[in-house]
């Protein structure tokens, strides 16, 4: 599958993808404090942003995506960065084919399972009658009668995009929907991935827990994990400049 894609800056290649229901541009002000080092790579993920949609959504599906990518773009090895069910889809790539990676940094999450806790978010999703929506804001309002938090509105009001009148989502929501599941898997190898792995939590968030160190030793031995003070599981959007700093002494200019 043919991924797109967003490219900034120069320098050493670094490959971005973003988390459940987001896109590349997630991680746009990120990328602008690093452009000048490294040549960025932001990705939407399969059934995300603008790349294709598949009845196939599954971790060694997007890690076979981010394969055929940097075959496309000539690159032989680079470091990898992902949220949450992009920190998922690094790991899984990282293992797989440990040769393509120089540096892999997983931000909030864990190789563990985690269970399903979207169910209200897809319910407004799936409650949003596109066919007969007139207006953003009406979708928001029905949004707004499962999520109360106007915040997680906006971002998933970035997945409404309008063609030829009408409004859509651009997330497949019939396939994120029927496989949720998927999202949650356990990532596993019989072999380890043996370079430098760090794992970036947030200090509020639970997503990376002190009984995750085990088992992400076992899978990446050579790791740092940290966790950024004052932020929950969106720690690029709550602290992009502790986020940059931490980026920038990991990953070396």
């Amino acid at each position: 599958m043919t991924l797109n894609f967003r490219k900034t800056g120069t320098g050493k290649p670094l490959v971005i993808l973003h988390g459940l229901f987001g896109s590349a541009d997630n991680w746009m002000s990120i990328a602008k404090g690093l452009e000048e080092n490294y040549t960025l790579y932001l990705l939407d993920q399969r059934n995300h942003g603008d790349s294709p949609h598949s009845d196939t959504w599954n971790y060694k599906a997007m890690a076979a995506d981010l394969k055929e990518f940097m075959e496309a773009e000539g690159l032989q090895k680079a470091s990898f960065l992902g949220h949450s069910m992009g920190g998922k889809t690094v790991m899984k790539f990282a293992l797989t084919y440990p040769e393509m990676v120089e540096k892999l940094v997983v931000a909030d999450i864990a190789p563990r399972p985690y269970p399903v806790h979207h169910q209200t978010i897809l319910e407004a999703l799936n409650a949003v009658d596109t066919k007969s929506l007139s207006s953003r804001k009406e979708a928001e309002d029905k949004l707004a009668e499962y999520i109360p938090e106007r915040g997680i509105r906006q971002f998933l009001l970035k997945n409404l995009t309008r063609k030829e009148g009408a409004f859509e989502w651009k997330i497949n929501l019939p396939i994120i929907t029927k496989q949720i599941e998927n999202v949650g898997e356990e990532i596993t190898a019989d072999k380890p991935f043996v370079g430098p792995a760090l794992f970036m939590g947030g200090a509020n968030s639970d997503y990376i827990k002190s009984s995750d160190k085990e088992e992400i030793a076992t899978l990446f031995p050579d790791n740092h994990i940290i966790h950024i003070k004052n932020t929950g599981h969106w720690l690029h959007a709550e602290q992009p400049e502790a986020v940059i700093a931490t980026l920038k002494t990991f990953l070396g200019s």
